[in-house]
């Protein structure tokens, strides 16, 4: 599809916020490891599919790349540059070539903003363009997510919903990005309108050979947008692998667990049960060795000893579970 080199690569990145007591003398009594060592890589013009449940560390994940939150160790490499040394002209570059769109497109669109000037805003914070060049781009992008070029006059308020988060699209596209990070974009939009936003934001990938990081709830929504899928427990990745190979041959106990509960894609399909026990483990004081194994139906006993280091278990397929 492109050459090899990744676009985005993530080394051992860790996000540990403290838990502090006390009002006037506050002390650090621990740790919420909300993202605790994950490594991955996404291409250009491919797509990562981040799946879990909620408190898994997705949407920190996300505020990491994105340079909201800074990191407690590890790197976010864009091109091969640490995106957190980043100062001036480069992190304005930076700051184009990596956008965002988010879950609800009734919070993230300023109601205050006229479209044409949400649509604009990533391409004029950070560079230098003609007010005629601005026109034109605004009217190229509003086109290319199925709207017209005379609503960019128009408020927020004014737009369904999903043509709210076409908006959203178009803002991210208008800088020319490379990667843009959608953060669950289309689970508050209604079934039927869904399918038409991923089909736009398929079409666009094409078109533009933009990569992207999907964080979502829903399994068949990762399965018919993404190249890879990585699987995300506690704040670790569990199982990485290509998606149809993943949803194929699922590995890892939680990643069964995850498909089990899933609706099948057809009524007919007998889908094996697994029901888990207990509840997610805390974050602050997550379990010894593998952080899967108090509600884990396959547990031994060196699973509440040994950190599981992540196996190749075939060509591009990874998981860290004792088993394999």
């Amino acid at each position: 599809m492109v050459d090899n080199a990744p676009l985005l690569e993530v080394k051992g990145l860790k996000k540990h916020f403290p838990v502090n007591e006390g009002l006037i003398l506050m002390k650090t009594v621990g740790y919420v490891q909300a993202v605790d060592g994950i490594s991955f890589t996404i291409k250009q013009g491919e797509t990562l599919g981040l799946v879990g449940e909620s408190g898994c560390g997705k949407t920190t994940t996300s505020k990491l790349i994105l340079r909201l939150e800074q990191p407690t160790e590890g790197q976010v490499l864009l091109n091969g540059q640490d995106i957190y040394e980043l100062k001036g002209q480069d992190l304005k570059n930076y700051r184009t070539e990596v956008q965002a769109v988010f879950q609800d497109p009734w919070s993230s669109l300023s109601p205050r903003m006229r479209v044409k000037d949400i649509v604009s805003e990533p391409l004029v914070v950070n560079r230098k363009v003609s007010a005629a060049e601005k026109q034109e781009r605004i009217a190229e992008v509003m086109a290319q997510v199925g709207l017209h070029p005379e609503q960019a006059d128009n408020y927020p308020h004014e737009f369904s919903g999903g043509q709210r988060q076409r908006i959203a699209v178009a803002s991210a596209l208008s800088s020319y990005p490379k990667l843009i990070v959608l953060d669950e974009p289309v689970s508050a939009l209604d079934v039927s309108i869904r399918a038409q936003v991923m089909n736009l934001i398929k079409d666009l990938q094409e078109e533009y050979n933009v990569s992207y990081l999907l964080i979502a709830h829903n399994l068949a929504t990762v399965r018919y947008m993404a190249h890879q899928t990585a699987v995300m427990y506690l704040g670790q990745i569990v199982e990485y692998s290509d998606t149809e190979e993943l949803y194929q041959n699922p590995l890892h106990p939680y990643t069964k667990a995850l498909f089990s509960a899933a609706l099948p894609s057809h009524p007919d399909l007998i889908q094996e049960e697994i029901v888990l026990t207990g509840e997610v483990p805390s974050p602050i004081n997550p379990p010894k060795g593998c952080r899967f194994h108090p509600r884990c139906p396959f547990a031994m006993d060196r699973c509440s000893e040994e950190i599981p280091i992540p196996q190749q278990v075939s060509p591009g397929h990874q998981v860290a579970c004792h088993l394999y």
